[in-house]
């Protein structure tokens, strides 16, 4: 038998990821990389930093049925580094990592308007979900 979330506590567990996310002075950051995403949210990040966004405070709206999705987008830096993006790393202001995750152009949990992205060029967000399954 496995584990099920109820609907309240897969929403209580995606805000409690929203008040990770704000912890410190300032803002979150979310860091888009190339490569494959590492193995935990724990392991070091690999490939190269494309683009750093600084979230809204706070970063997520509300939870509804487990799902918070991304505040204050689109959103849009110019890139850092070229590359074709292969994940994201969501950090608190002080730099404490607090979970990674796919990114695309549709469908991902977070979604940019290119993944093939080129130093100094505006890249965006368009979309971004965080969800904690429910049972």
């Amino acid at each position: 038998m496995a584990t099920r979330l109820a609907a309240l506590t897969a929403s209580a567990l995606a805000n409690a990821i929203t008040t990770r996310a704000d912890a410190g002075a300032g803002a979150a950051t979310l860091k888009i990389y190339s490569g494959s995403q590492p193995a935990t949210a724990d392991t070091a990040v690999t490939g190269t930093l494309l683009a750093t966004f600084t979230l809204n405070d706070p970063s997520f709206g509300a939870a509804s049925n487990g799902v918070i999705t991304l505040a204050g987008t689109p959103k849009t830096v110019a890139a850092s580094a070229s590359g074709t993006a292969g994940y994201f790393r969501l950090e608190d202001s002080t730099g404490v990592d607090i979970l990674d995750g796919s990114v695309g152009t549709s469908g991902a949990e977070l979604n940019l308007n290119t993944t093939t992205i080129t130093s100094g060029v505006n890249v965006t967000i368009t979309s971004g979900t965080i969800t904690v399954p429910l049972g």
